[in-house]
């Protein structure tokens, strides 16, 4: 999938092959932080115009979107003989004009669990960076 030109097992990836792992997967995971302590969250998304989107209900997730928008996002993938992980920093905000709901509910976004989830959240990406791993045995120490 990707070419590790240098021989070296980490690959650092191009913002076109970051986005193309983003877009192609539908989970990851919401890192927010308020008053300096961190929270984590698993999440399904949807992807639109390289901002992501993802549907909340009333609760600790909402609330501290709302008190500090700034959120790291990370997704990965793990293969039998590979894997990656995608980190994206940005600024979440509640949608709360019709026009960008409409927008958001046309991405047909799904909650994972059976539970209205009635809020839509776009993050706004201010920086994106992945890497791809190649698995092999650990190397023998020069002496």
């Amino acid at each position: 999938m990707f070419e590790h030109a240098d021989g070296s097992p980490i690959l650092n990836l191009t913002d076109d092959q970051t986005w193309k792992l983003i877009e192609g997967t539908k989970h990851g995971r919401l890192v927010v932080t308020v008053a300096g302590e961190p929270d984590i969250f698993p999440v399904n998304y949807a992807v639109s115009n390289r901002k992501l989107y993802l549907r909340t209900a009333p609760g600790n997730k909402l609330a501290e979107l709302t008190i500090n928008s700034k959120v790291l996002f990370e997704t990965d993938g793990i293969l039998s003989e590979e894997a990656w992980s995608v980190v994206l920093r940005g600024t979440a905000r509640t949608l709360e004009q019709s026009a960008d709901i409409a927008a958001a509910e046309s991405l047909k976004l799904k909650p994972w669990v059976p539970t209205l989830k009635d809020f839509y959240v776009e993050i706004e990406p201010t920086s994106v960076s992945g890497r791809h791993f190649q698995f092999g045995e650990h190397p023998e120490r020069e002496i």
